[in-house]
């Protein structure tokens, strides 16, 4: 084999090797409120106006999102394909602070959570 040929063999390795980083999910837990996404960017809020404005939002189509302390946006997502929609999963959870936990992915800025538990934080 000769130097060339080594050297690619090298870069494909590395290559495939940092796919294979870049691609892992990791299970983190995210605190944070639940809230109609169009809020969440377009008023620049910090928390919700109400459990009755975030449900009437996500009733009228609005996904919900849970904007983390800090201000990253979390998309909830399905783990399946077709993809479904998660306001089923945080409709009760509308307006309220939460604690989810998940995988959660990071693509160009965007972050997303595949919940697997989430509950109320209780009022503070």
């Amino acid at each position: 084999m000769n130097m060339r040929m080594r050297l690619a063999l090298v870069a494909a390795a590395v290559v495939l090797a940092a796919a294979l980083c870049g691609a892992a999910d990791k299970t983190e837990t995210v605190k944070g409120y639940v809230l109609d996404s169009a809020c969440a960017f377009t008023k620049s809020l910090e928390k919700p106006i109400s459990a009755e404005c975030a449900t009437k939002c996500a009733n009228g189509g609005s996904p919900l999102v849970i904007l983390a302390d800090g201000g990253v946006i979390y998309w909830p997502i399905g783990e399946t394909t077709p993809a479904v929609g998660q306001n089923a999963k945080l409709l009760a959870y509308a307006g309220q602070k939460v604690t989810a936990t998940g995988k959660v992915y990071v693509r160009g800025g965007s972050h997303a959570i595949v919940i697997e538990k989430i509950e109320a934080q209780g009022a503070k």
